[in-house]
């Protein structure tokens, strides 16, 4: 081995193992903590755009006095509706934020239907991980007429 010149800098490969082994240790300890959280964050999500979507059809109803129909959809709370029965308060700009209807986490459509069979008012819904109705867990369905329980 030859000595190091004065001024010249680099690591050894000791130390490089070392660093790598520990970077090893942290990614064992961290990633299965990530990973497995994916589908709770998902259906979290989920519960709050039910909640979001829930207040902007409650705005819709304080401006127009009813909730838009089953055939109008949620996409009344973007656009205008053209059909059914006339929203003549529409507030200009929709009730969300964006003017794009949210889909739930799994990149399916909310179920919207009013009156509602669970609800007077409206049903909301969303099949969950499964993408079907029922189910359990992280594939239960989420809707708006009902607290979570998993």
């Amino acid at each position: 081995m030859k000595p190091r010149i004065h001024g010249a800098a680099g690591f050894t490969l000791i130390e490089l193992m070392v660093v790598i082994v520990i970077l090893g240790l942290l990614a064992a300890i961290v990633v299965p903590n990530v990973v497995g959280r994916t589908d709770q964050a998902r259906y979290t999500a989920a519960e709050a755009q039910i909640e979001v979507l829930k207040n902007a059809l409650k705005l819709y109803k304080l401006d127009n006095g009813l909730y838009p129909t089953t055939e109008q959809g949620l996409e009344s709370l973007v656009r205008k509706p053209g059909a059914g029965t006339t929203a003549r308060n529409w507030r200009e700009g929709g009730y969300l934020d964006k003017q794009d209807l949210p889909i739930d986490p799994w990149g399916n459509q909310y179920i919207y239907i009013s009156p509602g069979q669970n609800n007077p008012d409206f049903d909301l819904k969303s099949f969950g991980a499964d993408g079907i109705e029922g189910g359990e867990s992280y594939n239960a369905d989420i809707e708006s007429w009902r607290s979570v329980q998993r």
